[in-house]
C-alpha cells in the first residue's frame, strides 16, 4: 500500500568510501508513472545512489522507502528492477536463452513475454539467437532492459541506459521508457548528458560531488535555464553584430575565427534572422552550439554536459 503517493523516496541518504563522500545527504522522490533523472558529471555519485536504492550497498546514514517500505524488509524490493553500470551476462548464452533462464527463475508469466520484450527493446530474431559474448555494449544495454522488465516491475532503476547506443537506438530507448511511465511504472535513470534526458524526464535531480545542487521539474529547469547559444555566419558579420544591438533578446559577440556567437531564445532568433534578411544580410550558416539545458548543466556543475 502506497501511503504517500510515492513509489520511491530517500531521506538524507549518505555513503562514504574512506574520505570520499560519494552520496551526501540526498533526498529523492519518484512518483508512479513519472521519470526522474539523476544527472551529474562522472564521479558525482549517480551510480552509488542507484546501488544504494537497489540494496547493493548499505547507506551510512539516511533511509530509503519503496512504496512506503524499507528495502531491507521482506517485501522491500518486490516490484523493483534495473541495472547498474553495464549489464553483464553469461557470454556463452544467446540473448533469448538468457531471458529464458531468468524467466524460469522468476516464474509466473515471464516466460511467455520474452518475444514481446525482445521486440520492445529492439533485439530482432537474429540478434536474440546470437551469443551475448558477441554483443556490442548497446546490445547488452537493450538485453539488460528486457531482463529488467521480465517481472513487470513497478519501479525501474536504469544507469546510463543510452550509453553506447546510436542516435536511433537512444531515441528508441527513450520511447520505451516513456511508454513504461505511461503504464504507471516509476522510472529513475542516471545520465551525464542533460540533452539526453531533457525530452524524457518529468523531473531532475542534479548531483555534484555527492550533493544535490538542483532539484525540480523539467518544466522549471527549462524556465530557469539560460538561453541557448548559436553560431551565426553571414556575408557581413560587422553589420549583423551592429544589428543585434537593436534586438533586446539577442546577445551577440564575435566568434573565433569568424562569425558571431549569440545567446537567444528561439522566437527572438527567428525575428533576428528575418531582420537580417530585411537588411540584405545573408545567413550562410546557423547552428546551435549549446542548448539551454547544456548551459544549465555547466552553470550548476562547472562541467560540460557531454
Amino acid at each position: 500500500m502506497v501511503t504517500n503517493g510515492l513509489a520511491l523516496e530517500s531521506f538524507g541518504l549518505s555513503k562514504r568510501f574512506g574520505s570520499v563522500a560519494a552520496v551526501d545527504g540526498v533526498d529523492l522522490r519518484v512518483e508512479p508513472g513519472s521519470v526522474r533523472g539523476v544527472i551529474g558529471p562522472n564521479g558525482a555519485g549517480k551510480t552509488t545512489m542507484l546501488r544504494l536504492l537497489l540494496g547493493l550497498v548499505r547507506p551510512d546514514a539516511g533511509r530509503i522507502e519503496i512504496f512506503g517500505r524499507p528495502p531491507a524488509s521482506a517485501a522491500g524490493l518486490d516490484g523493483v528492477a534495473g541495472f547498474v553500470e553495464e549489464p553483464r551476462f553469461y557470454p556463452y548464452l544467446s540473448g533469448r536463452r538468457t531471458l529464458e533462464l531468468f524467466a524460469k527463475l522468476d516464474g509466473g508469466d515471464a516466460g511467455g513475454r520474452i518475444g514481446e520484450l525482445l521486440d520492445l527493446v529492439g533485439l530482432d530474431r537474429g540478434a536474440a539467437e546470437r551469443r551475448v559474448g558477441g554483443y556490442s555494449t548497446g546490445m547488452r544495454q537493450r538485453l539488460g532492459l528486457a531482463l529488467a522488465l521480465l517481472g513487470r516491475p513497478r519501479v525501474l532503476l536504469l544507469d546510463e541506459p543510452t550509453t553506447a547506443l546510436d542516435p536511433t537506438g537512444a531515441r528508441e530507448m527513450r520511447d520505451v521508457v516513456r511508454q513504461l511511465a505511461a503504464e504507471g511504472v516509476a522510472v529513475l535513470l542516471s545520465s551525464h548528458d542533460m540533452d539526453a534526458v531533457a525530452d524524457i524526464c518529468d523531473s531532475v535531480t542534479v548531483l555534484l560531488a555527492g550533493r544535490v545542487v538542483w532539484d525540480g521539474s523539467m518544466e522549471r529547469l527549462l524556465a530557469d535555464a539560460p538561453p541557448a547559444e548559436y553560431r551565426l555566419e553571414t556575408n557581413d558579420d560587422d553589420r549583423a553584430l551592429a544589428l543585434s544591438g537593436s534586438h533586446a533578446g539577442v546577445r551577440a559577440r564575435r566568434g573565433a575565427p569568424s562569425g558571431l556567437v549569440m545567446a537567444t531564445e528561439r522566437d527572438e532568433l527567428d525575428q533576428f534572422v528575418l531582420a537580417l534578411a530585411a537588411e540584405g544580410i545573408a545567413v550562410r550558416r546557423l547552428t546551435e552550439v549549446a542548448s539551454s539545458v547544456e548551459l544549465m548543466f555547466t552553470a550548476l556543475t562547472g562541467e560540460t554536459a557531454r
